[in-house]
């Protein structure tokens, strides 16, 4: 299973540590992950009792070094090591080796899905609901789930329906088969004539282009041409135009669950920080530019699971957290949607990273066999 890394990664060179190091670093974030206190080198010669060559006095050492590479940190001078955002990263991007989801983990997230009794989880928005809090309950902190973008998605179908009160309901449908209404107001009214003329305009000009292009063609067009267009004419681009845009302005979905899961962490026991984070999941046009920017960073890899932690996050409100996010899609769909866990820096990372990178495959095969089954 592939791991989708950053630019941080460290390269070969001084500050990479041997296999000894390695071993050593690995330890020691396995054991601060459970206790969630700076670990000695006592703890890690208790491990490590029965290897050659690992004695106490070797184990400090190589404790030592490890913080002069700047991979491990002391929070005060008579406690043990810490791993820090930096040591993290290596061993995300060296240490994890081929990861593997769970048996446990693979049937709880087959019962939540209806795989045992051959039933499908619901509609795609309650499937997107039921994703984030499947992540929440299987990582013991914050599950979100993104839906698509529609402003990325291609038309491949639309019409316009006259309702009263000078409301238009626009159906577009974009590949494979989704079905989007949308309800508009407008200042004036039109014929059913009118109406399918705009229609058949769109379709047999735009077919394939995704809306946001098609609000930007419509617009220059209207721009360049306007004097050679007659008056329906004119009329029906204007009515094309303001239904792509209610279209492309139309916010994402976001489903946030667990929340609380982060109250209970001692790794956010400072309150300034912990009140600026809940703020920062709360704001949900923040939050999809934020995991939109953790999918963009690297593209070289598509399909994979991205990982930042710490420092990396841009967001200052994020910097002692680690988000852990992979895209998925729908079908044959252009548009993009993001499912994520968000949690402290110390985190069960191959364990979440198997999860997500698992979960964003079967979420994609849920969401397309609902649809084509409408």
């Amino acid at each position: 299973m592939p791991v989708r890394t950053t630019h941080h990664k460290i390269e070969k060179g001084r500050n990479f540590p041997d296999s000894r190091g390695q071993t050593i670093l690995s330890a020691i974030i396995n054991e601060h992950f459970v206790t969630g206190e700076p670990v000695g080198s006592r703890a890690i010669a208790d491990r490590f009792a029965d290897a050659p060559g690992l004695s106490s006095a070797t184990i400090r050492s190589v404790m030592g070094e490890l913080e002069d590479r700047g991979l491990l940190e002391q929070p005060h001078t008579s406690a043990g090591r810490v791993p820090t955002d930096k040591g993290y990263r290596f061993y995300v991007d060296n240490l994890l080796g081929v990861l593997s989801i769970s048996n446990e983990d693979l049937h709880r997230i087959g019962d939540e899905f209806g795989f045992s009794v051959g039933e499908l989880a619901g509609t795609p928005d309650r499937l997107m609901e039921r994703t984030s809090q499947l992540l929440s309950v299987l990582s013991n902190n914050v599950g979100i789930v993104v839906s698509p973008s529609l402003a990325g998605d291609r038309l491949q179908h639309i019409e316009f329906v006259n309702l009263s009160d000078n409301r238009i309901l626009i159906v577009l449908v974009s590949p494979p088969n989704q079905v989007h209404n949308r309800i508009i107001r407008l200042n004036v009214s039109f014929a059913k004539e009118e109406l399918d003329r705009c229609a058949n305009y769109l379709n047999s000009e735009y077919a394939g282009k995704t809306l946001a292009e098609i609000r930007l063609a419509v617009l220059k067009r209207m721009h360049d041409e306007k004097a050679l267009f007659d008056k329906l004419l004119e009329t029906t681009v204007i009515l094309c135009s303001q239904s792509i845009e209610d279209e492309v302005d139309t916010p994402n979905e976001v489903y946030v669950e667990g929340t609380a899961n982060i109250l209970t962490k001692r790794d956010f026991a400072d309150l300034e920080r912990l009140r600026d984070l809940l703020s920062t999941i709360g704001e949900r046009s923040r939050l999809i530019q934020i995991l939109n920017e953790c999918i963009a960073r690297d593209t070289t890899n598509k399909g994979d699971v991205q990982v930042v932690i710490g420092s990396e996050n841009r967001t200052p409100s994020l910097q002692n957290c680690t988000l852990i996010s992979a895209p998925y899609r729908i079908g044959d769909s252009s548009a993009v949607g993001t499912l994520t866990v968000l949690g402290p820096t110390r985190i069960e990372y191959g364990r979440m990273i198997s999860i997500v990178s698992y979960v964003a495959t079967v979420l994609e095969k849920m969401m397309s066999k609902e649809i084509s089954n409408n």
